[in-house]
């Protein structure tokens, strides 16, 4: 039986976590989706950095459409191709020996900070225990790593949290090298804070966390769940600072769209989760890896993420141009396609409202906190695609600004 159904049964049916738009998207192609009133909008927000290859790529449909006809699941009893091939084109890109294969973000760091005191009390004894992590970051929403974030407003409805987890000021060294000592079992850092503002590390902070951590052998962990694959213009983030985690977290955009996520880990690390020490049932799914599989390989090219550069320079020098017209936003900043727009001081709060109305406009974006405008469209969104959006944000801003001064 056909059932349709409204915005209003998210009210009567979900637990109320999230507040949804007022419409519904109900198809997608390329950075378009239309809702069940066939309304058009240019998507800016990507499934929050998750869409890297846009809606219904072709390729993505193709790959999950195959491995749908072979099977679907065995659990990690057993292995199957598509996890082994995934694992090996991580392997061959970048630092790491071996690969952890779960569903999501949290779940990797969750794997990340789980490995890390494992390592640190099977090495040097239950007392290296402490976690140092950042305000105002965000590494997920287990209470494990919603306590590694360093927003309160997450977290303090859940106490008792996990003991022993200390939060630095971001960007602050001399904050850093205070809390980080021979007890210290880990740093978590995200190399551009994504819900904390799109506020990316500066090259001396994330180099100086290494030697802190080389010095106090700790293990140093980047989330890279928003900036990994392609986000930045680089594969990894990590690449463009010339440092190199020990384990990192990555998710959203390997899957383009699928649940997958995967930790990443030299083998000095990785060799102490042995077997029965961590695991997950859908971890490693062939439907999920089969789909990753194929956004990894055209992601990691030089054309798509030279592409990235080239269209964080599309965007960047647009809206510049939008914010000297209006006057909305104190910085624009980011690295690749992960931008934010933060407001300046007489608009602070109004994010949301912003987004809201370009929602009415036929664009969708994102926010990061309530005083940054932030986007993170497909990776290879078209130039049409983006001009077309930046021309509803243009008429979104012109809109706002009237609205707050009449």
């Amino acid at each position: 039986m056909n059932q349709s159904v409204t915005r209003g049964n998210f009210d009567d049916w979900m637990m109320p976590v999230y507040a949804p738009a007022p419409f519904i998207p109900v198809r997608g192609e390329g950075s378009r989706l239309w809702d069940q009133q066939g309304k058009e909008y240019i998507d800016f927000a990507g499934g929050i950095a998750v869409n890297a290859l846009g809606h219904a790529h072709p390729a993505m449909v193709q790959a999950l459409t195959e491995q749908a006809g072979k099977f679907w699941h065995t659990g990690n009893g057993y292995s199957n191709e598509p996890v082994l091939k995934l694992a090996k084109q991580l392997i061959d890109a970048t630092f790491a020996d071996k690969i952890f294969f779960c569903n999501s973000g949290a779940e990797a760091n969750e794997a990340a900070l789980k490995l890390a005191r494992k390592y640190a009390h099977d090495k040097f004894g239950p007392q290296k225990s402490g976690i140092v992590a950042f305000k105002n970051a965000f590494h997920g929403r287990t209470l494990f790593t919603v306590s590694a974030g360093g927003q309160p407003s997450y977290s303090q409805d859940f106490a008792p949290l996990p003991p022993q987890i200390q939060h630095a000021i971001y960007n602050d060294i001399d904050s850093a090298r205070a809390l980080i000592n021979d007890d210290t079992c880990a740093v978590i850092v995200e190399p551009v804070q994504g819900e904390g503002g799109v506020v990316p590390a500066t090259p001396a902070f994330l180099q100086e966390l290494r030697a802190l951590c080389d010095k106090h052998n700790a293990v140093l962990i980047f989330d890279e769940v928003q900036t990994g694959v392609g986000r930045t213009g680089e594969l990894y983030a990590y690449m463009h600072y010339g440092v190199t985690p020990d384990v990192l977290s990555t998710a959203k955009a390997l899957g383009g769209g699928f649940p997958i996520g995967a930790l990443l880990a030299r083998d000095e690390f990785a060799r102490v989760m042995t077997v029965g020490t961590h695991g997950t049932t859908y971890g490693g799914n062939p439907l999920a890896c089969a789909v990753a599989g194929v956004v990894f390989g055209m992601i990691n090219t030089h054309e798509v993420l030279n592409g990235v550069k080239q269209r964080h320079q599309w965007f960047t020098e647009r809206l510049t141009a939008i914010n000297a017209k209006f006057a909305l936003f104190d910085d624009i900043r980011g690295m690749g396609l992960l931008i934010g727009c933060v407001l300046k001081a007489e608009y602070a709060g109004k994010a949301k409202q912003i987004s809201q109305l370009a929602a009415e406009n036929g664009l969708m974006v994102l926010i990061a906190g309530a005083n940054v405008v932030r986007f993170a469209p497909a990776l290879i969104i078209s130039e049409e695609e983006v001009k077309t959006g930046l021309d509803r944000f243009a008429s979104t801003c012109e809109r706002f600004v009237a609205g707050v001064t009449s």
